[in-house]
């Protein structure tokens, strides 16, 4: 059924690909995912090692010995340092796509969500107000990032590994209830689920999907509409207060984010629109940035949003 599903999404997604990475932790998901990876194209596993638990390399050499053994022509393990910014969660995901995106070459590199998955990061967008990009959840497909089991449930992966006699490692971490996404799994969707009588998690998926499509046919309208409000000194407010607010606070996100702004939450992008659409006089709203030891500036001067630099 696994091999099936890959296969399929290979054909629709990434017809003509001679080759492609798997993201291998070792749990069931990316077990299951590495094995029929394998036996379809020319696998090169990349084990990540955030070395944030005892015994660490040691998981990661089992995962590579495990890769090797379902076919793939390559393994690799990568060892990250782990910093701390957004918290353990994010600091871990960050480190972890950086080395990926390091390790891949040309290559695209497949990941093991789930529709699980998909369920608790819809759940993690509501919970913490971040607006329809967040609740629209993970992508299929967000070159170089592919997610072939993005609508399969976690219990079939568990199945195919038990099915090819597969050990599986189990994540202390992802039981751990310090951690937000371990409580949501392990607490809040099963109550979900028992109170509105199941189907949830797949409402959820089906949720994110049908944002997905509405954000992507409001980014194109933003995309036209940047051109008519851009000039050399940044944005035109008086044109910017024409446009209707979904499609301004688009504008301003991706204005941002091309000037270096990284990490941005829907507050941040409200403070600023608040500069067009709420102008009182205020001072300049900070964002942050991709550089370390300094952050963006937003603010407002002569009819025109500003983009500067200071130095935290």
């Amino acid at each position: 059924m696994l091999r099936a599903e890959v296969a399929g999404f290979a054909r629709r997604h990434m017809s003509g690909q001679p080759r492609w990475c798997v993201a291998l932790s070792g749990g069931a998901d990316s077990l299951a995912l590495t094995a029929v990876a394998a036996d379809i194209l020319p696998t090169t596993a990349l084990i990540v090692d955030h070395r944030l638990q005892p015994g660490s390399a040691a998981v990661a050499e089992t995962a590579r010995d495990q890769a090797v053994r379902l076919g793939c022509v390559e393994a690799r393990v990568l060892a990250v340092d782990v910093g701390s910014a957004g918290g353990p969660e994010a600091a871990a995901r960050t480190a972890r796509y950086h080395a990926l995106r390091a390790a891949r070459g040309d290559a695209p590199v497949l990941l093991a969500h789930t529709l699980d998955d998909q369920a608790e990061t819809v759940l993690l967008g509501l919970g913490r107000g971040s607006g329809p990009r967040s609740i629209a959840g993970m992508r299929v497909c967000d070159p170089p990032w592919y997610r072939p089991l993005l609508g399969v449930r976690r219990a079939a992966t568990v199945a195919a590994c038990a099915e090819l006699g597969l050990q599986p490692w189990a994540d202390p971490h992802n039981t751990d209830p310090r951690y937000t996404r371990s409580r949501l799994r392990t607490e809040v969707l099963p109550l979900l689920e028992d109170v509105l009588a199941g189907g949830v998690a797949g409402a959820l998926a089906r949720t994110a999907a049908a944002l997905q499509e509405d954000n992507d046919t409001l980014d194109a309208l933003a995309e036209q509409a940047s051109a008519e409000v851009t000039t050399g000194a940044g944005l035109d407010t008086a044109r910017l207060a024409s446009l209707p607010g979904a499609i301004r606070r688009r504008v301003i996100r991706a204005w941002l984010i091309a000037g270096g702004a990284r990490g941005l939450t829907d507050t941040q992008i409200q403070g600023v629109d608040a500069l067009v659409s709420a102008w009182r006089g205020q001072g300049g709203v900070a964002v942050p940035s991709e550089l370390a030891r300094q952050r963006l500036i937003a603010g407002r001067r002569d009819g025109m949003l500003t983009l500067h630099r200071e130095p935290v």
